[in-house]
């Protein structure tokens, strides 16, 4: 059965670019006559709230979009991953790294704020080395190890709608962190996870998570998981043509109501920039 679903992180209200990516996945499986699930990302519990995690579910309720079944909320399903992260560990692929952002952004000489590929810097510690940092109590995340896993994986691709088949380069993001230990598991393992186990045939996200898909093929062949088609839409933006984001506080959907905009007024808003 064709489905889709809608997948944000209760850190902040929902804003129209939110709206828009929802209505596109709910309209195109109302479309096929199959299924829009709406799943909580809220593993992050320092900056996930109860109140944000109802809002989104107000939201969505007010503009008409709803959602097949119950939520599903990662929060409540860690062990689920913890599995996943167990099957990948117990074949070698994970190593544990104990370099802050900061470090990682020197050693990169990256900008600040920005997401630098991991240099490997941990990578070849030995076993007892690592033994010793992570009993002196060390803080430290578990990182895939790319360079044993791609041999494993062969030959890795994807159907993009856009732009049809692409081969997935997991190298872009490096050794991606899986889980840490304030977090057991991270969006990466979560989104490949949840995607296969609710049979979502068809991600539809913003371009802004499009290089992410290059791991999450690698995941779904180490985990033997199927892959779905991906469409990644463009980004909403302001008057400045800056994307709308919550860290910039960008006009919630919640604001728009309060203020008297009505929801036939903002899905005839999606439908044209959708259309546009």
């Amino acid at each position: 059965m064709f489905t889709t679903r809608f997948a944000p992180s209760p850190t902040g209200h929902l804003h129209l670019g939110h709206a828009f990516s929802a209505s596109l996945a709910h309209s195109r499986a109302r479309a096929a006559g199959g299924q829009f699930l709406l799943r909580l990302e809220d593993i992050d519990q320092t900056r996930c709230r109860p109140e944000f995690a109802a809002g989104i579910l107000a939201d969505l309720e007010w503009l008409g979009l709803f959602w097949d079944g119950e939520p599903r909320v990662q929060s409540e399903h860690l062990p689920d991953y913890a599995a996943a992260l167990e099957r990948l560990a117990d074949r070698g692929l994970l190593y544990p790294c104990f370099c802050s952002r900061a470090e990682i952004q020197r050693a990169q000489a990256a900008p600040h704020g920005a997401a630098p590929v991991y240099p490997g810097t941990c990578r070849s510690l030995s076993p007892a080395a690592r033994r010793a940092r992570i009993e002196s109590g060390a803080p430290y995340a578990l990182r895939l190890n790319l360079a044993l896993a791609l041999p494993t994986a062969g030959d890795l691709r994807f159907f993009e709608e856009s732009s049809g088949w692409v081969t997935a380069v997991p190298q872009l993001l490096g050794d991606v962190v899986l889980a840490r230990r304030d977090v057991p598991t991270s969006y990466h393992l979560c989104v490949t996870h949840d995607d296969a186990l609710q049979g979502v045939t068809h991600v539809i996200r913003g371009q802004d998570l499009a290089e992410s898909t290059h791991i999450h093929v690698l995941l779904q062949r180490l985990l033997d998981l199927p892959t779905p088609i991906y469409a990644h839409h463009r980004l909403l933006t302001d008057a400045s043509g800056k994307r709308l984001a919550k860290r910039d506080f960008a006009a919630t959907l919640r604001s728009m109501r309060e203020a008297g905009e009505t929801a036939a007024s903002v899905l005839k808003k999606l439908s044209e920039l959708a259309a546009a």
